[in-house]
């Protein structure tokens, strides 16, 4: 068997403000902060004298190669996506950036903020657009009942609630 894997499908090149202001700092960070201490590590633990049995030398490469790998990846993921920071004509519908409320069987609700696949985390409320749930609530509207298939057979879920601003603090 071969090493052969089929290609990934590309997420979608939507962002959020917060999304990308996220991403840009950690590039920022990788790039200033993290990658010229971990090379001072590294040609310092080069100048001891023999590199092959020298681990701070091999795990200081090691680490570099990863850094640099992450802000290759970032750099062309910034270049190619789309900021949204602004809110459609339509609020009554689901669309990118929309926080939407939604209500299972039992009656327990959850909110979740539709997000791009960079930025999203379930446990903060965050869910990606390119999940099954994600794509399943773009377009919908209040009321709108979305079917789940999922491991443990099929949920059902009903709007209950569409905004797109932070919550007030009261």
């Amino acid at each position: 068997m071969g090493r052969w894997r089929p290609p990934r499908e590309k997420g979608s090149k939507y962002i959020t403000p917060e999304g990308a202001r996220k991403l840009t700092e950690e590039l920022q960070h990788l790039w200033k902060v993290e990658r010229p201490d971990v090379s001072a590590r590294v040609a310092a633990a080069a100048a001891q004298g023999d590199r092959s049995e020298n681990a701070e030398y091999i795990y200081g490469k090691k680490r570099l190669y990863q850094i640099d790998g992450r802000i290759r990846f970032l750099t062309n993921r910034l270049d190619g996506i789309t900021v949204v920071d602004r809110i459609p004509g339509d609020q009554e519908k689901v669309y990118f950036g929309a926080f939407v409320t939604i209500e299972d069987e039992e009656g327990e609700e959850v909110e979740y903020r539709i997000v791009g696949p960079d930025e999203f985390n379930v446990v903060d409320g965050k869910l990606s657009m390119d999940s099954p749930l994600g794509k399943a609530l773009l377009g919908k509207r209040v009321g709108d009942e979305i079917k789940i298939s999922t491991p443990k057979g099929m949920k059902v879920f009903y709007i209950s609630k569409i905004r797109y601003s932070e919550k007030q603090s009261s």
